[in-house]
């Protein structure tokens, strides 16, 4: 089958046959109670939640575990338990385990893919891409550690019967919170990052979004995964950070989310654990491009329209501030509002579609919020700007891909992550100022240039203080990234650890060096 990446234009209609039987197939089996999943048995908690599809009211995702501490509890003592026995096996038994499951994804990739738009409302287009990113991260991953022979170094010796190594060993059991917008790529690429590196896992999913997570944690048991190395456990993700903040037993957290839940996670785990144990944090950012009077505006009107509105905006790397040179500033904004005009909005199972619902009812709130500031602030509607809901909708929360300009460059709307289709445009004259207004933000995820001078772009690049950069890209002004092509991690405030996702270095994250000599006895 083609890769389809999020950057993919067209596909085979092969493609989207067997993405529509498999959307009736997981549609049809919808609603059943999903237990946790710990040492390869099905927990039962003593409560439970239900997740209801944002895509219409009434269609029931399923109901899950509100799991507490006895069962987080239970699933740490499951991972540390398979610790020993998983971090000593050969990393080419490891990397047949991961790769063996990227197998088992390639056959369920339609049913996966169906399952991320019901969950969370992704078009096709965004749920395919989404699937073959995870199956791509697994792959990836697999290929480093096989590249770097299981990150062992052999270093200069003093004598000839002596044998010194440097060695990556893993931390113990990690516990694995990813977010609803990618349930399956992030989710399931920091899990494969722990285990092939040795680490066992401990999964909490995002509540909005949890039946992904718990299929992949099925698809590793299947694909052969020692009892215990891989859990998954759903429920609140404050009681779970809480959990793990105090638990002796969590040797590490990677953590996907908002810049809010990842700072509280930041310091409860810091504070109560007795020492310092890994944290990789990806968290949000406020994204910025820029389009100076030397780009083909066409071409970045189109391309920061896929990056601001795909997915609702509803992406840490979505575009969300544009800065443009004065002189082009009013032909470039009449560009991008006509192309925005022509998005089409709707249920993301239809075909064609490129924008869908938002995840819940606060995000819908949270973009009227943002419209409305913008206005009594002074600034100006371009384009959209409206939220819609009710029978006609069957209950979705959808709003319009909306464009404002005329806002002060220290208006929440610059400064604040929205998680929403709303950009904000402003001008600039100099290259200087542009790269100043684009780093001024606490952020540092993503950022993007359109430019046909070869000067400006480097200057860019020079200049730009953001962890995954991209100059006159097409398929999404600062998204769309891509395993083994770009890595995808922040600075500053969006990230930990310096290390970005899919790319060479990630793997390091889950690992601590030891220096081992062999002297002649």
């Amino acid at each position: 089958m083609e890769e389809i990446m999020y950057t993919s234009r067209s596909r085979d209609p092969d493609i989207d046959r067997k993405y529509e039987e498999a959307l009736v197939a997981v549609e049809s089996e919808l609603g059943q109670v999903h237990p946790a999943r710990v040492a390869g048995e099905e927990i039962f908690a003593d409560e439970t939640f239900t997740v209801w599809s944002p895509i219409e009211d009434g269609l029931k995702i399923g109901v899950f575990q509100q799991c507490g501490e006895i069962t987080a509890k239970a699933a740490f003592k499951a991972a540390c338990d398979a610790y020993t026995a998983w971090s000593q096996t050969p990393f080419e038994v490891r990397c047949a385990h991961i790769e063996a499951a990227a197998d088992q994804m390639e056959e369920d990739f339609f049913r996966l893919a169906a399952t991320i738009t019901l969950e969370c409302a992704k078009t096709r287009t965004e749920a395919l891409a989404e699937t073959g990113e995870a199956v791509a991260l697994l792959r990836y991953y697999s290929s480093v550690i096989r590249e770097q022979n299981g990150f062992r170094q052999p270093m200069p010796a003093d004598t000839e019967t002596d044998r010194y190594e440097s060695v990556l060993r893993p931390y113990g059991a990690l516990a694995v919170i990813s977010p609803f917008n990618f349930p399956l790529a992030l989710g399931a690429g920091a899990s494969a990052a722990a285990l092939i590196t040795g680490n066992t896992t401990v999964m909490k999913p995002a509540s909005a979004a949890p039946l992904s997570m718990l299929t992949f944690c099925q698809i590793l048991e299947e694909a052969g995964m020692p009892e215990g190395a891989a859990n998954c456990i759903t429920g609140s993700g404050p009681v779970f950070g809480e959990i793990i903040s105090r638990s002796p037993d969590c040797a590490g957290v990677t953590f996907t989310g908002s810049r809010d839940a990842g700072r509280w996670l930041q310091q409860e785990y810091t504070t109560w654990q007795p020492y310092p144990k890994p944290m990789i944090l990806e968290m949000g950012s406020k994204n910025p491009c820029i389009v100076t009077a030397q780009a083909d505006l066409k071409k970045a009107a189109e391309s920061i329209c896929r990056g601001a509105f795909g997915y609702s905006g509803q992406k840490c790397s979505a575009t969300s501030r544009v800065y443009v040179e004065k002189t082009v500033f009013a032909s470039f904004a009449e560009l991008l509002a006509n192309r925005a005009a022509h998005c089409t909005v709707g249920d993301p199972r239809a075909k064609g579609v490129f924008m869908g619902p938002l995840i819940n009812t606060a995000a819908r709130e949270r973009f009227d919020a943002a419209v409305a500031s913008v206005i009594d602030a002074g600034g100006e509607v371009l384009s959209g700007g409206q939220s819609y809901s009710g029978e006609e909708t069957h209950g979705a929360q959808f709003a319009e891909p909306t464009i404002v300009a005329g806002i002060p460059d220290d208006h929440p709307v610059i400064t604040t992550e929205l998680f929403a289709p709303l950009v904000a445009l402003a001008p600039f004259t100099t290259m200087q100022e542009a790269l100043h207004l684009a780093n001024d933000t606490e952020y540092g995820l993503t950022a993007g240039i359109f430019s046909q001078d070869k000067a400006e772009v480097e200057a860019f690049f020079s200049g730009i203080r953001f962890g995954v950069c991209y100059a006159n890209r097409e398929g999404g002004a600062t998204t769309g990234g891509w395993p083994g092509y770009q890595s995808f991690g922040g600075w500053n405030g969006s990230g930990s650890t310096g290390k970005g996702v899919g790319g060479p270095y990630y793997l390091l994250s889950y690992m601590r060096e030891q220096a081992q000599s062999r002297h002649a006895g």
